[in-house]
């Protein structure tokens, strides 16, 4: 996505938020953290440049912290937004005809993911199903092959998500979490302007949290 798509689109996310955000009911905002397990798929083309064949690009699988504020509509139907800080992963090839794991350097992404949630159930064990937009921001990366020259992945990525899960409500506030997303992911690598490959990162992203309801 370019610049200038992606500034429209953050417009029109702001410009419809700022209304709601005004009309926010707080006993209506839950506040969960969350340890998550983010495990790339790591799918990606063959890359002659490098004498690699597909799927070689391996990114770093890792824990990460998140922190998402849902918002409840109905009983049933709620938006959630998923938040963590900037990840930074290694990023290494296999099986290359430079050697069979050569370490291409780092890459740092911010991933927030917004999904609508419905919830089957409304007493202490709620199941969910949801559906949203993952917006990444690839924030910073230092890749590259001695001998060869810098790569280059695009900055954005935009695309759907999915998740499932199941809350089970402790006390009028407090409740425990657990969630599964998987979010599509996708970027160009690039040699000195060169496309070589398009890296699907796709991660699953799983993990176990406590949430807080916030209010009266």
């Amino acid at each position: 996505m370019n610049r200038k798509a992606s500034v429209a689109v953050a417009a029109v996310l702001i410009a419809t938020a700022a209304p709601v955000v005004n009309a926010l009911d707080l006993s209506n905002v839950t506040v969960r953290a969350r340890a998550v397990h983010l495990a790339p798929a790591d799918k990606s083309g063959a890359i002659a440049a490098l004498g690699a064949p597909a799927d070689t690009i391996d990114v770093e699988d890792k824990w990460i912290p998140d922190l998402d504020f849902e918002y409840a509509l109905t009983r049933h139907l709620a938006l959630e937004l998923l938040l963590t800080i900037p990840q930074k992963h290694k990023v290494v090839a296999r099986e290359t005809a430079l050697g069979d794991d050569v370490a291409l350097g780092t890459v740092t992404h911010l991933p927030p993911t917004l999904t609508a949630k419905y919830y089957f159930g409304t007493g202490a064990l709620k199941p969910y199903v949801g559906a949203g937009l993952n917006l990444t921001w690839f924030v910073d990366d230092d890749l590259g092959v001695a001998g060869v020259g810098t790569l280059d992945v695009d900055n954005w990525s935009i695309g759907p998500a999915l998740q499932a899960g199941v809350d089970v409500k402790l006390n009028p506030r407090w409740s425990l979490s657990f969630d599964a997303k998987r979010a599509w992911i996708r970027t160009d690598v690039s040699l000195g302007g060169t496309k070589l490959t398009k890296v699907k990162v796709d991660p699953w992203i799983v993990g176990a949290g406590v949430g807080y309801r916030l209010g009266n």
